[in-house]
């Protein structure tokens, strides 16, 4: 298929680079541990916190009392965990080259990485391993991410200068906002949610990402002919996720009523997931495709 961008022609088909069957086992996107308490335990290398991807969503707001403004249910419980001094230093000396300061207005794209491109935008990347591993693996295609998680975010950094990465920008923002207000309608080509929170108590279902308003924002970022690649080790989410995104119609399954594929060779299996994997956790990938439905109009969402 053929984008046209500023009267240029970009082929926006591009194979996926095919990834080592195991990543390095240092390199752990941050765990995901269900509690007891309010809200999940969270764990991870350095006492990482789980990524935190941003709110909306269709729960209403809370309301409050006289003048007092709405508060939006949010699909994170921001707990920074320790960061590292190597992690602090990565925001000194490398934000100004993949960092992009929240303004709540419109991105040129283009402009950002200078040149026109296929877009992936990665949303709650954790500690970054998969983003790195995608953008060295795959340099024509530029690579988005959002995480909530500063440190994180740092080890990404990191990551990114250690490889001298020209093709990956990130904000450290929630992801709701971002797309609502500084991504463009149709200028993705791919969006990926690897492992969101499954937030598994049914009274916090509605701090859960994937919901209807959710997936219809997504639908008007990424382009017609685009892929949502979503993936979760927690069966009833999955169930969740198949359930949200059946009912909309700019959404196709790729891989029949189940839903569930084996993992595609562009992602890599990480240590987290491995951990999960020897727990016994069923891991889902869902491929949908973004079709132009047949009541297709211009959507806009803010």
């Amino acid at each position: 298929m053929l984008a046209m961008t500023n009267d240029k022609q970009i082929s926006r088909e591009r194979p996926h680079p095919t990834p080592p069957p195991h990543a390095g086992e240092g390199d752990e996107r941050a765990a995901r541990v269900g509690g007891g308490n309010d809200a999940p335990s969270l764990a991870g290398e350095g006492d990482e916190r789980a990524a935190r991807v941003g709110g909306g969503n269709d729960a209403p707001p809370l309301a409050g009392k006289g003048d007092k403004p709405h508060r939006t249910i949010r699909s994170f419980v921001l707990r920074e965990g320790r960061i590292t001094p190597a992690q602090q230093r990565a925001f000194a000396e490398h934000w100004t080259r993949f960092g992009i300061d929240y303004s709540g207005t419109l991105r040129d794209l283009d402009a950002l990485f200078g040149r026109i491109a296929p877009r992936v935008l990665e949303i709650g990347f954790g500690n970054g391993e998969a983003l790195a591993w995608s953008s060295g693996h795959d340099p024509a295609r530029d690579y988005l991410g959002i995480e909530v998680h500063r440190p994180g975010v740092g080890r990404l950094m990191n990551a990114l200068a250690a490889s001298d990465a020209r093709n990956a920008r990130l904000w450290n923002h929630d992801a709701v906002e971002v797309l609502q207000n500084e991504i463009p309608q149709a200028s993705l080509d791919e969006v990926r949610i690897w492992f969101p929170d499954p937030w598994p108590k049914k009274r916090h279902h509605k701090r859960r990402l994937v919901q209807p308003a959710f997936v219809e924002l997504l639908a008007t970022r990424v382009q017609p002919g685009g892929l949502l690649h979503l993936a979760t080790d927690w069966p009833e989410y999955a169930l969740h996720m198949r359930d949200v995104l059946a009912m909309h119609p700019d959404w196709r399954l790729r891989e029949g009523a189940s839903g569930e594929s084996k993992r595609p060779a562009w992602r890599i299996e990480t240590r987290f997931e491995r951990r999960g994997l020897r727990l016994g956790h069923p891991v889902s990938d869902l491929l949908y495709d973004r079709v132009r439905s047949s009541n297709a109009r211009n959507r806009t969402l803010t």
